[in-house]
């Protein structure tokens, strides 16, 4: 039996929850997944310009996973790209460094819940309003 995957550390989740190509009805759209670690690797490589040995220390995996996570993205952000398709950014084995929630009217990113200020959107001071992102 294949040994379970660990999860890989991510430092904090993307701004976006996906994004849709300009020019296509969204009932038309159809859609790629990207991971939630497929887009660290990305933002490591790619936006950190980090070597792929540092990304891989950050992440928790090994030089070689981080490799197949990394042409797993580029593939499918490549194929979203060609054939117009949406991408979602969803999924995965994956572990927060942080706690981090999402405001679910103004879809701020929050750090620790105790950092968290009354978004403007709401009446009153409700902490039912965050999404806790990590999973469990």
């Amino acid at each position: 039996m294949a040994r379970p995957e660990k999860n890989r550390r991510v430092y904090k989740p993307p701004k976006m929850k996906g994004f849709k190509p300009f020019g296509i009805p969204k009932c038309e759209l159809e859609v790629v997944q990207l991971t939630i670690e497929e887009y660290e690797s990305i933002r490591l490589v790619n936006y950190e310009m980090l070597q792929q040995k540092e990304a891989a220390v950050l992440m928790n995996v090994s030089r070689p996973t981080l490799t197949r996570i990394y042409n797993k993205a580029l593939k499918n952000i490549t194929k979203a790209f060609v054939e117009g398709k949406a991408i979602v950014i969803d999924g995965g084995n994956y572990k927060f460094e942080k706690e981090w929630r999402r405001c679910k009217r103004c879809f701020k990113l929050v750090e620790e819940k105790e950092n968290h200020i009354k978004c403007i959107k709401v009446s009153d001071n409700n902490s039912e309003e965050l999404i806790q992102l990590d999973k469990k």
